[in-house]
């Protein structure tokens, strides 16, 4: 014989109906397990979903083994069922029921503590809780559930229909007891830290789901028969979890401005936890009021909650203790005397020392027992395991999306965000792992181009700091090249003026008159190659062209300027084939080529040494002009330098021998116009040989072979 909770509470005679709906109600309440899965899975971050549904599955396991090899007897003691044992209908039933209450109460414990502790020392937990806590402190409400004898609370007239003490403030109790001893997860309370956002709000939802749909059966199976009370039992069931949802949004929309979706699903939760002591005394009206306060109550405690710096993963404490403790007071205020049998205030007082007595017991031993585990084994995560999520440390498991967030994280480190990242094809972050690859093939074409454009303008400021020095130099250069003709100029003229030497039939004049011709030659010269070479490199000059008897004008060239030569006791000689093609050019320049080629050799050629001049019909067609000599000759790291405008090598060059700087850049500009070639080779303190080289089509011969 058992006890019906629902009509008069006289002990029947259970029928087959009653065993099978209290099959199903087992059933039910199974299905919260899926709820309480999802939904911890939902509030948690990804990289820790995996660890939680872990910690769902293993603790299930354990309450099953453990509630029927100690938890059931030690709850029940002693009776009809006990010794008839649970091979049969309705022992077996009464069994599957109270199993489901026991896995309920352990699996509330996993989302407090979730992201931080260890799956062994989660385990562990679940055997203290299952195989001690919630069935010794069970037995003080329920134990006469089975016609045995009743609990010491239970004589006292302790209402608790389905447990929002029993179950969820025992559960509830436990949490916060390993939530204080193992502490917050890692950075959680930091300074400027946000607090951490749900991994899916959507499968949280799911789950709140599931768990509504299963306390179909958690408080319409405590009935424990298929008669009258059931219905309405259910009825109030559902009311409640309405006005506590709907009280939930307009308390956070009250706070924050805004309905939150967490304090929702919390706020249906704590609507249900708090029913449930009192669903089977209390009417509709009650109903939505024991509701609506168990769901307001949920943000205010959470917040609370979090200004302790208690971190409660899932809000499992303010849910299942807060709500539980609301639920359980509220039978007195509530409840119908009648069926209560005793007055409300006499009521208020049993309901107080019950919850008194269950927090008491629960958080004590409880917080005893963790403080105690946690000086044997290590029950928290480390940072490290925290940061890297528990899915990968505890489980060797992941997801798309915390994969992802790995490879980005490693690119970071590595300062390589140009670098793409592997996409996991069909998976939900699939869209996110492409479009950070169409974002890190961006910059890195961007970083790419600005590297090219760096390049360029450092390319560009070398030549213009290059041209800069080349401009200083030539003004320095010009200061020397234009004060001594023009001193020369000033004194000889000053001195015929004044006619220094007597008239002006003295023949000193004559010579005087020759220097200041010579020093207006030399400036004449300078300006001329400046202005040469600022035309041809403007593009302002075209050629003259015309047929050009290369080896008699090298001999004219020569003849010009042997006098130079013997001065500068250097010898002067041109070798040329007198029957040699003619060449196509503008015969001006070709002329200033030679001039500023046999000049320059003679220049930087010491007395005693040799220039050469030669022009020769080379193999392939082209005219070449050769000049060589034996002079100073240049190092070959030099060549290059000497072919930039206004540039003297050294000092020494400068000073001892002159000049703008132009005289090789202006040749190489008037042979580029003829589009030639012009090469160098020299040797330090030997000599420098220079040869121009004319296209084959400038050779009249070869060009009219070729027509």
């Amino acid at each position: 014989m058992i006890r019906s909770r629902g009509d008069s509470g006289e002990l029947i005679d259970p029928s087959v109906i009653d065993t099978a709906w209290l099959v199903l109600a087992a059933a039910l309440v199974f299905l919260m397990q899926a709820g309480f899965c999802a939904l911890e899975s939902g509030f948690v971050r990804a990289r820790n979903t995996i660890n939680v549904a872990a910690k769902n599955l293993i603790d299930f396991c354990i309450a099953g083994c453990l509630f029927w090899a100690v938890g059931f007897g030690l709850m029940f003691g002693e009776s009809e069922i006990s010794a008839a044992g649970v091979e049969h209908g309705w022992p077996a039933a009464f069994f599957l029921f109270q199993l489901m209450f026991c896995g309920t109460a352990v699996t509330l414990v996993s989302g407090a503590v979730a992201e931080r502790i260890r799956f062994g020392g989660y385990a562990v937990l679940a055997i203290l809780v299952s195989g001690f806590i919630y069935p010794f402190a069970g037995s003080w409400a329920w134990a006469g559930l089975d016609g045995g004898e009743a609990g010491w609370l239970a004589e006292m007239g302790f209402v608790d229909f389905a447990g929002s003490t029993v179950v969820h403030s025992v559960g509830g109790w436990v949490a916060l007891a390993a939530v204080l001893v193992i502490g917050p997860r890692h950075g959680r309370f930091d300074r400027g830290a946000a607090p951490p956002q749900p991994d899916s709000l959507p499968l949280a939802s799911l789950g709140l789901l599931f768990l509504w749909f299963g306390w179909i059966g958690f408080n319409g199976g405590s009935v424990l028969a298929m008669n009258g009370a059931v219905a309405p039992i259910i009825v109030n069931t559902m009311l409640a979890a309405c006005a506590g949802g709907l009280a939930a949004v307009t308390c956070s929309r009250a706070i924050f401005g805004r309905p939150r979706i967490d304090g929702l699903i919390n706020g249906v939760l704590g609507g249900l936890v708090a029913i449930t002591a009192g669903a089977d005394v209390v009417g509709p009206t009650g109903a939505l009021a024991i509701g609506a306060l168990g769901g307001m109550i949920i943000t205010p405690s959470t917040l609370l909650l979090a200004r302790l710096r208690i971190d409660d993963a899932v809000a499992a404490v303010p849910v299942h203790l807060f709500a539980g403790i609301w639920g359980t007071l509220a039978v007195a205020l509530f409840g119908d005397p009648e069926m209560l049998g005793r007055s409300w205030t006499e009521q208020l007082r049993i309901q107080a020392i019950g919850v008194a007595a269950y927090g008491g017991f629960t958080f004590a031993v409880s917080l005893t027992a963790i403080w105690a585990l946690s000086r044997v084994m290590r029950l928290r995560a480390t940072a490290t395991e925290q940061q890297i999520g528990l899915n990968a440390s505890e489980h060797d498991a992941s997801s798309a999306a915390h994969d992802l967030a790995l490879a980005m994280e490693e690119r970071f480190r590595r300062g390589d965000v140009g670098e793409s990242v592997p996409v996991e094809i069909g998976s939900d972050v699939e869209i996110v792992a492409r479009q950070y690859n169409r974002v890190a093939m961006r910059v890195k074409s961007d970083t790419a181009r600005l590297e090219k454009s760096v390049e360029e303008l450092a390319v560009a400021r070398d030549a213009a700091e290059a041209a800069n020095r080349a401009k200083s130099a030539f003004l320095a250069n010009m200061s020397h090249e234009l004060r001594t003709p023009l001193n020369a100029i000033i004194g000889f003229s000053e001195i015929m003026v004044k006619q220094t030497f007597g008239a002006l039939g003295n023949d000193r004049y004559s010579d005087y008159a020759g220097d200041i011709h010579g020093a207006g030659t030399h400036l004449l010269g300078i300006v001329n190659d400046m202005l040469d070479h600022t035309s041809i490199e403007a593009g302002k000059v075209d050629l003259n062209e015309r047929e050009i008897d290369l080896a008699q004008t090298t001999e004219t060239v020569t003849r010009s300027v042997r006098p130079i030569a013997d001065r500068s006791g250097v010898n002067l000689r041109a070798d040329s084939d007198p029957d040699q093609p003619l060449l196509s050019g503008d015969e001006r320049i070709v002329r200033q080529i030679l001039l500023n080629l046999i000049n320059n050799a003679i220049k930087f050629t010491p007395e005693g040494g040799r220039v050469e001049v030669v022009t020769r019909l080379e193999p392939d067609n082209r005219l070449a002009i050769v000049v060589t000599d034996t002079g100073i000759g240049m190092d070959r790291s030099e060549i290059a330098r000497a072919m930039e405008p206004f540039v003297q090598l050294n000092e020494d060059y400068n000073k001892t021998h002159g000049g703008t700087g132009l005289g090789l850049p202006l040749v190489k500009s008037m042979v580029k116009l003829h589009g030639g070639t012009l090469t160098i080779d020299s040797m330090k303190d030997h000599g420098t040989t220079v040869i121009v080289r004319f296209p084959a089509a400038r050779t009249i011969a070869a060009a009219e072979a070729a027509d």
